[in-house]
């Protein structure tokens, strides 16, 4: 199987700069960046992000944007673009450590724990689906009465299922790894 090669390649060392390098990236632009608009955003008017993502329905989201104004859009236009560049930092700060974890575990699980190196790359593609709908709803009001709130909500469903899916494997996968080590 192709996907076992990724066992071996690229050594633990650019893979631990990669996996360092997106944590960085991942809490400067959780912390920074979204948490101080979040912060602005739910004191403005009780809407953050993730009401925004998770919104469903045209008329949810013209409610969102009724209470966050022209500034609130503004800064939430941000945030998205933002966003982008946030995909890339935890697409290589899970899949890195998922992969730094598999190269210490045997068996079934490591040959499982593969095909989770490739969930946060799926989940990636799913963020960017997103974050256009999110983006067109943003810059032009007829999206907000279009397919776009359904297409946004869906993708950011199966986006934070497969993260979830992910961070669960983690943990399990570090409780086997522990199991094995105990064992030995």
């Amino acid at each position: 199987m192709k996907l076992n090669k990724l066992l071996n390649c690229p050594k633990n060392l650019y893979v631990f700069i990669i996996v360092i390098l997106g944590l960085f990236s991942y809490l400067y632009m959780t912390f920074i960046i979204f948490t101080t608009i979040e912060i602005y955003l739910q004191s403005k008017s009780g809407y953050g992000v993730i009401e925004f993502e998770l919104a469903w329905t045209s008329e949810n989201i013209d409610k969102i944007f009724r209470a966050w104004g022209q500034e609130g859009k503004k800064k939430q236009i941000y945030v998205t673009i933002v966003d982008f560049f946030y995909i890339p930092a935890y697409v290589f700060f899970m899949s890195g450590t998922i992969l730094l974890l598999i190269r210490n575990l045997n068996g079934k699980i490591q040959d499982l724990g593969v095909y989770f190196t490739l969930l946060p790359f799926l989940a990636a593609a799913f963020d960017v689906i997103e974050n256009i709908n999110l983006l067109l709803m943003l810059t032009n009001e007829a999206f907000v009465w279009s397919p776009c709130p359904f297409i946004a909500s869906f993708c950011a469903t199966i986006k934070f299922l497969l993260l979830f899916a992910t961070i669960l494997f983690f943990f399990v996968g570090l409780i086997a790894l522990i199991v094995q080590k105990v064992r030995k």
